[in-house]
């Protein structure tokens, strides 16, 4: 392993969770998660993505994995100090540790994945997605399943980059369904993207006004939406990584956001000598998808989706327009 005596000896809380091959290779790639990523599915898509370009590319990986605030900017020092070729972060809770390091580290590349900012130096690189293609389409679904004409949406908090989830999702649910109301609800509150009781609040109060298909971008909100769905027996949406399991029979479909994807194309185009690389990456680039979209995935993914062809069908002939350009989508984000 790269450095190990090294690693130990600036006695990091941080581990190393995964190297290939065992001898070093001409390049090193390091993923610095921003917590611990245990069960966490998207965390685990990183390391996923990590792996897959260290494959690709002929790379030495490691993945340093943060418990605290002040673990992330320990693990990306010590990324650099390891000899990494491309340091990979995951989050805003990165935006200001690389504005301090990269200036002081200009061999080293560095990849922010799901976030950008502003007056980069050339060595900062940026992989985002379009999240409101997905949106639409999960709205879609919603519009064509409604029952009551009444759907609803929670986000986490109100802020542009959101309203990528909730309006775009309202533009997908009106695109099939004209006479259909969205109630659009925010958790807020001290801690929006980690409020399952609040987030449960929302969706119960929306069930209470007659919608039956809720769709939560809440984060760790969602499983309080999931929550209110088993009890008061409404269908949802969400985001990110297949949550279908979580709640059996009563998930439609989820947004996927594919950061292993992000991660190996952004990687490949920084090898290639980019420059302030700035990656958007949507439903065409294999950035964002849906289940339904996911022909090999569909059927055992345990969504409701599944059992819908002619839904399946409309969102993918949609798809097919968002990818081809005869539909095309504003970006609700600056829309605001």
């Amino acid at each position: 392993m790269r450095g190990l005596k090294n690693w130990l000896a600036v006695g990091l809380l941080a581990t190393t969770a995964f190297t290939v091959p065992a001898s070093a290779a001409d390049k090193f790639f390091v993923y610095v998660s921003p917590d611990q990523i245990g069960v966490n599915a998207f965390l685990k898509l990183g390391q996923a993505g990590i792996e897959q370009a260290g494959e690709k590319y002929g790379a030495d990986v490691e993945t340093y994995e943060s418990r605290t605030a002040a673990d992330r900017l320990e693990n990306v020092n010590a990324a650099v100090n390891e000899g990494a070729d491309i340091v990979v972060l995951l989050g805003f809770e990165f935006n200001d540790i690389v504005k301090q390091v990269a200036p002081t580290a200009p061999d080293t590349q560095f990849l922010i994945v799901d976030q950008c900012i502003d007056d980069r130096p050339d060595n900062v690189h940026c992989a985002v997605f379009r999240e409101y293609e997905a949106s639409y389409l999960v709205g879609v679904a919603a519009g064509m399943l409604t029952e009551s004409n009444k759907v609803g949406v929670v986000g986490a908090l109100d802020i542009p980059f959101l309203h990528r989830y909730t309006d775009a999702y309202a533009d997908g649910v009106k695109s099939v369904n004209a006479d259909a109301s969205v109630d659009i609800r925010w958790v807020g509150g001290e801690n929006p993207f980690a409020d399952p009781v609040r987030a449960k609040e929302q969706a119960v109060a929306m069930q209470a006004a007659g919608a039956d298909q809720i769709f939560t971008a809440t984060s760790g909100g969602d499983f309080g939406v999931f929550e209110a769905a088993k009890e008061k027996d409404f269908q949802v949406y969400s985001v990110d990584v297949n949550q279908c399991p979580n709640a059996p029979g009563h998930v439609v479909d989820v947004t996927l956001k594919r950061v292993d994807n992000a991660m190996v194309q952004a990687i490949g185009a920084i090898l290639e000598g980019e420059k302030k690389l700035t990656m958007a990456l949507g439903l065409k680039e294999g950035g964002v998808s849906t289940i339904a979209l996911e022909e090999d995935e569909l059927a055992d993914s345990g969504c409701l989706i599944a059992d819908h062809p002619e839904v399946v069908a409309k969102m993918r002939e949609v798809a097919g327009q968002i990818e081809d350009g005869s539909l095309k989508l504003e970006d609700p984000m600056f829309a605001k």
